[in-house]
């Protein structure tokens, strides 16, 4: 269903929420710090969850303001012992008191996810851990958001909608810039390899080229 990142501090091993996560359905991911995020080949998370037991404030607050700089939806876990010592300003995006149900556990999860989402639906296109919102015209990879140009934001869109089919420059030249361009296939080449240099890095590739022929994108395995 979805998959949560627990942020948890270095003497945290011993949290509950992973076990309650699984228990509800969903996976995870345990860590002490959200830089972990960007290592190759870590799963990006639908949410983060904060273990308020093992964190101090100061942390965690650190942990909210760069969560939503991600655009990650936030959650902070507390006990019900301190549910009155909770402080709002926190400003995560919910808030779970434990012991909590699988079913109350999934509600928030839910909630939180479309406080920062918004519906879900076809204006969220994902392939891996690369997240294209067609409404907002936003790109991010593993979570952390990428600028692209609106003609590098087409290429991607285009691609990255029919994955496994192969693009001649003249039919990206067409579609993206228009029969009446003049300017050549070679600005085609120049797009993808400034498109690349933004989405792409060591072991996290999208765009495959096919010699003599154009560009696809890789299908998801």
């Amino acid at each position: 269903m979805y998959h949560l990142f627990v942020l948890v501090n270095h003497g945290g091993a011993s949290s509950t929420l992973p076990d309650a996560l699984i228990r509800a359905g969903m996976s995870c991911q345990v860590g002490v710090d959200l830089e972990q995020l960007d290592e190759n080949g870590v799963t990006p998370p639908d949410a983060v969850l904060l273990d308020m037991s093992s964190l101090e404030d100061r942390d965690a607050r650190l942990f909210v303001e760069e969560c939503h700089d991600r655009k990650l939806p936030v959650l902070a876990a507390i006990s019900k012992e301190t549910v009155t010592d909770y402080d709002p300003s926190l400003n995560a995006d919910e808030m779970v008191v434990c012991p909590v149900s699988e079913g109350e556990l999934t509600a928030r999860v839910k909630q939180a996810i479309f406080r920062v989402n918004g519906p879900a639906g076809p204006q969220l296109l994902r392939v891996g851990d690369l997240s294209i919102d067609l409404e907002r015209y936003e790109v991010s990879v593993a979570g952390r958001r990428v600028s692209l140009t609106y003609k590098e934001f087409q290429l991607l869109v285009l691609l990255a909608s029919n994955p496994g089919r192969v693009y001649t420059r003249e039919a990206l030249l067409s579609q993206i810039w228009g029969y009446d361009y003049l300017g050549g296939t070679r600005t085609v080449d120049v797009h993808i390899r400034r498109l690349r240099s933004k989405v792409e890095s060591p072991g996290r590739s999208f765009v495959e080229t096919i010699w003599n022929v154009g560009y696809r994108f890789k299908a998801p395995v």
